[in-house]
């Protein structure tokens, strides 16, 4: 019997080189899909909470368990509603989109001072009339919104400024849909919905400097092996004499910006006690507001924010109705009970 020969490719997608840590600790979004229907903002954002596991009815078309009780591990993202405190107008140029005009809210929510200052004897009125003077040269509306950690469960105070396009038929219609809610908040269930499917913009765990067999999953030398086994056998030949950027190196591991693609939305509340953990979740508490249950699991570590993005290549098919859930799990293991 001959001996027999393991196969161990390396891992990872050459794509995503350089693998260097994020500029910002959430993600950014570059592309937006294309959206005609009632005039809503194309996304939401929240905090990563933690995992669970629930049973639900699969009702996937053509899935081999339609209509059986699956069992799902889920993610639980707290979204509490963010605050709109500014609207912007941009015009498609040949060199892409140009900021036009802005207008801001007289009036903001408690941390808001730690990112934006008003100048003086701002004028509301006058400042959103100038705006909608402009409304023909538009191509497209965005709101600035604000989170509000505060109401979540994470131990920060500090808000993140974010940027989310108008969705609608037509520029009025962004334009009547973004004045509405100016100094106002917007919750989750006013943009998203159960049975949705959204792609989730986060930032992964950071694990630090890495070699090359955790980094890329290359095999380990024999023992015999001159110098060092967690490592490549060569570097590079002789011509070209350099090391070429495909060869698994040593490196930064993880923190970098990831999108996953069509998360199917199971529900959504506005009670976070009712899908708490008694104990709460590890490493980030109790969820005290609204929140999104997401099936499967989503990139970061818990407290992190997680950006939800109307799907960009959606399946060619939707859900008639969201999926049953029989069971949702939310009984801790980390409380330890004495007995007296």
């Amino acid at each position: 019997m001959g001996h027999r020969k393991f196969h161990a490719p390396k891992h990872g997608s050459l794509a995503f080189l350089p693998r260097g840590r994020t500029k910002r600790i959430w993600g950014r979004i570059r592309n937006w899909p294309e959206y005609s229907g009632e005039p809503t903002i194309l996304g939401f954002a929240g905090y990563k909470a933690g995992m669970t596991h629930v049973v639900i009815v699969d009702n996937t078309p053509h899935s081999p368990y339609y209509g059986q009780e699956v069992i799902k591990a889920a993610t639980v993202i707290e979204a509490p509603p963010l605050f709109v405190f500014g609207i912007r107008g941009y015009k498609q140029t040949h060199t892409g989109l140009r900021l036009l005009s802005e207008v801001w809210a007289s009036e903001y929510p408690r941390d808001a001072d730690r990112l934006l200052t008003l100048p003086k004897n701002y004028n509301l009125e006058d400042k959103l009339n100038a705006f909608l003077s402009l409304k023909d040269d538009f191509s497209k509306i965005t709101l600035m919104l604000l989170t509000q950690p505060r109401s979540a469960g994470v131990h920060k105070k500090k808000p993140e400024l974010l940027e989310y396009p108008v969705g609608a038929n037509s520029i009025d219609d962004a334009l009547n849909f973004a004045t509405q809610y100016l100094g106002q908040t917007i919750t989750v269930d006013k943009v998203l919905n159960e049975g949705q499917y959204v792609d989730v913009i986060a930032v992964t765990k950071g694990l630090g400097f890495q070699g090359p067999v955790k980094r890329w999953g290359v095999r380990i030398l024999q023992h015999k092996s001159r110098k060092t086994k967690r490592g490549v056998g060569s570097i590079n030949p002789w011509h070209p004499n350099r090391v070429m950027y495909s060869v698994p190196r040593a490196g930064q591991m993880g923190f970098f910006q990831r999108t996953e693609y069509n998360k199917l939305i199971i529900k959504i509340g506005s009670v976070g006690k009712e899908i708490t953990p008694a104990g709460g979740f590890p490493h980030y508490g109790v969820v005290k507001s609204n929140y999104v249950l997401l099936l499967g699991s989503v990139p970061g570590k818990p407290t992190r924010l997680i950006r939800l993005r109307y799907p960009i290549r959606p399946y060619r098919y939707t859900l008639e109705k969201p999926p049953e859930i029989k069971y949702i799990h939310i009984t801790s293991s980390n409380v330890v009970t004495h007995n007296e």
